[in-house]
């Protein structure tokens, strides 16, 4: 159906370098975004344990605050806005260079996602009350918080390079 010169991909050719340039402020934006609320997921998941280990007037006083159903909702907007962002980004790379870098940075990027994804499938075992799922669960998670500042580190300095070779 498509010819081969269609393969590599002719739009990449017709983005302005402008157009090409912005697109790639997308992807640090947006898991800068990811970033900030995976740490209050995190935030929200602690107060939600806190809540189910203590007793008496605190956790009457915890429960009213729903951490538990919070956590949940954001944990599932979680899950979506880092397949959009680790995926969207290859999107934009392919469209803006016609082909995929395999860096540590992206490897890593997309383990996050997997690792994101199996963090989310654990939830129905842990709504039953399985300890063994919450025990991988939180260890997943901080997993996804340490990464995150280990890509916050190199995804710098790929946008580093990226302005350095920007010529306008």
């Amino acid at each position: 159906m498509f010819d081969s010169e269609m393969n590599d991909l002719q739009l990449a050719g017709s983005l302005s370098e402008v157009m090409k340039y912005w697109l790639y402020a997308i992807h640090p934006a947006w898991m800068w975004v990811v970033l900030v609320l995976t740490i209050y997921a995190l935030y929200l998941g602690l107060q939600s344990r806190r809540t189910r280990k203590v007793t008496g007037e605190i956790r009457k006083t915890l429960v009213k605050q729903r951490f538990s159903q919070k956590h949940y909702r954001i944990g599932a907007l979680l899950l979506a806005l880092i397949t959009i962002g680790s995926i969207g980004v290859l999107g934009i790379e392919y469209l803006n260079s016609g082909k995929l870098y395999v860096v540590p940075h992206t490897i890593v990027g997309l383990a996050m996602t997997v690792l994101m994804a199996n963090v989310a499938a654990l939830a129905p075992f842990m709504q039953r009350g399985k300890e063994w799922a919450r025990q991988i669960h939180m260890a997943l998670a901080f997993s996804i918080v340490g990464l995150f500042g280990w890509q916050l580190i190199t995804g710098f300095e790929v946008v580093l390079e990226i302005v350095g070779e920007y010529k306008p």
